[in-house]
């Protein structure tokens, strides 16, 4: 059989580490500041996904937003209570 070429990445430790750190700076972002925090959170997770880790990057960045969207939610409750 012939080796026929990919396009996938094969994943790194850098990018686990990306992805990692994505879920970790999506929870910053929902208890201290949603917009810093979701937005590095959404860098690291697209990074790993693009560095080869794939479903595990988009679900850090899609949780960065979350976390932004309800640290968002959770700090006008506090602001208008």
């Amino acid at each position: 059989m012939a080796d026929i070429p990919t396009t996938a990445r094969p994943r790194s430790s850098a990018a686990r580490v990306c992805t990692i750190l994505g879920f970790v700076f999506a929870v910053l972002a929902l208890f201290l500041s949603p917009l810093i925090f979701g937005v590095i959170g959404l860098i690291l997770g697209i990074v790993g996904a693009v560095l080869g880790d794939k479903p595990l990057g988009w679900y850090a960045a899609a949780a960065s937003v979350v976390g932004a969207i309800l640290g968002f939610i959770i700090a006008m409750a506090v602001i208008n209570s």
